[in-house]
């Protein structure tokens, strides 16, 4: 790419601008963390906010001043690259550093401890001790994972579990165990790595209190208002399961049930999720503390987050083409024995392959803060799974439309009107309860709890036993739950 082409571009996770070096502690801030994090490049000489050349003054003793800076800051020794660009008439000084072999860099005014700084989007972020020690294992070559633990033994695992995942593929005896780096040798005796605890350890959430999963079905596009979630804590080849079930029993989105098809049809991909979460529980960094894996569904799309920035080295971009790079090398393992994992480096390129094949908006692949997000976006118009037919209350003549359903469903607890006109993202409070809740109030659906008092600001709305009677059987009859 030329250098035309480079200021056309914004500032990300390798490219930042300086109009000069008047702030020499942030420059040095942003080479540390691209030699921490995936290599960059500086281009000093640009106007900040209309991103044209404006040149540096006297560029040779520019230079010279920049390498005494960089000698005088940056430990251990860095050395970028520096090139002198003139466009339009206009000297720039363009700095590439590349991924050091030597990381963790750090500012030497604030030591190896607080001086070490990443790169997240087009900032610089402070690592803390957890990223700190995983920059030093990444050149060596250790993964989190493959670390003893110490003081355990083979009876801390779940052996029954780990033999009834593999009947009919591995025995699982020591030295199966061994192969598949569940168990390694430390002065002389067999103890369990870090991801065998995280796969299949009995107190797997004494040792490793953040390692669970988080999910949630919320109304609306926010997270306003929660419908239904569950707290995850078991070994993670059942926590795969256990995501899949709970997105297929929130596959409620997109057609009223008077538009049932005599057909399984789901409103989700869930090949596309199902890769999005085998790569959230593989590429977690277990190591960080203080979050869980987090799976959001909302009306318009499902986010799915884990902690852990992508590895030294690794971008979006590179991602998207395929580039892998395995974080957790047992816990890959083992689901790859699985078969959980079909091929190396193909995950996040055939998910977006299959979302455009699928006629879904492309995913999104972001890093928010010390965590990775894939978002995957709803079809405007989709259709949820359905059975044969559903049965509907005796006496019923009609099912309620996608919108009433889910009203009725949040008002299995008392609601009040702002909460339910979220469903439908209306506006005007009395057309909402006009057109939307008095029908459901005369259909015997659902029943104020102040009926006296109406238009009360305390008031709020609540099942009818004929409502409930309703929810169940829709929920009996078409939601495959």
């Amino acid at each position: 790419m030329n250098i035309e082409e480079l200021l056309e571009q914004a500032e990300g996770k390798t490219l930042e601008f300086k109009q000069d070096l008047s702030s020499p502690k942030n420059l040095v801030k942003t080479l540390v963390a691209f030699a921490n994090t995936a290599g960059g490049r500086v281009i000093i000489g640009v106007d900040d906010k209309t991103r044209l050349p404006v040149g540096v003054d006297r560029p040779l003793d520019e230079e010279e001043r920049l390498c005494s800076i960089i000698a005088d800051s940056i430990s251990p020794r860095l050395v970028p690259n520096i090139d002198m660009i003139t466009v339009n008439d206009k000297t720039l000084l363009v700095l590439d550093v590349f991924l050091s072999g030597s990381r963790p860099h750090w500012l030497k005014a604030e030591g190896p401890e607080g001086g070490v700084y990443v790169r997240l989007g087009s900032t610089n972020r402070q690592a803390d001790r957890e990223l700190i020690a995983e920059l030093h294992r990444s050149v060596e070559g250790v993964a989190f994972d493959e670390l003893p633990m110490l003081g355990l033994s083979v009876d801390d695992l779940d052996l029954a579990a780990i033999t009834a995942l593999f009947r009919g593929q591995r025995d699982m005896s020591e030295s199966d165990l061994f192969t598949l780096r569940l168990l390694i040798s430390d002065q002389g005796r067999m103890v369990p790595t870090k991801g065998a605890v995280l796969l299949f350890g009995k107190e797997r959430n004494r040792h490793f209190p953040d390692a669970w999963v988080q999910c949630g079905r919320f109304i609306g596009r926010d997270r306003t208002d929660i419908f239904d979630h569950i707290e995850l804590y078991g070994h993670l080849p059942q926590v795969m399961d256990d995501i899949m079930l709970f997105l297929k029993k929130h596959a409620m989105r997109g057609a009223d049930f008077s538009e049932i098809r005599r057909k399984d049809v789901w409103s989700i991909p869930l090949g596309i999720l199902r890769e999005a979460v085998i790569n959230a529980l593989v590429h977690t960094d277990y190591s960080q503390r203080g979050a869980p894996i987090r799976i959001a569904f909302f009306d318009d799309r499902i986010e799915i987050e884990n902690p852990g920035i992508l590895l030294p080295g690794m971008t979006i971009d590179d991602m998207r083409r395929g580039v892998s790079k395995i974080r957790n090398h047992v816990i890959a393992r083992v689901f790859r024995e699985l078969q959980m994992i079909e091929q190396w480096g193909s995950g996040v390129r055939r998910m977006f392959r299959e979302a455009e094949e699928q006629g879904f908006p492309e995913p999104q692949i972001e890093e928010i803060g010390i965590r990775y997000r894939f978002t995957l976006f709803l079809k405007e118009t989709v259709f949820v799974r359905v059975a044969e037919q559903v049965s509907l209350p005796v006496g019923t003549k009609s099912a309620p439309s996608r919108h009433q359903v889910e009203i009725l469903r949040m008002c299995r607890n008392e609601r009040a009107i702002g909460n339910l006109m979220k469903v439908t993202g209306r506006t005007d409070r009395t057309k909402f309860r006009n057109q939307v809740l008095t029908p459901l109030i005369e259909a015997g659906w659902i029943e104020m709890t102040i009926p006296d008092k109406p238009r009360s600001s305390k008031q709020k709305y609540r099942l009818t036993a004929k409502g409930s009677h309703m929810v169940q059987g829709l929920q009996a009859g078409g939601n495959g739950e």
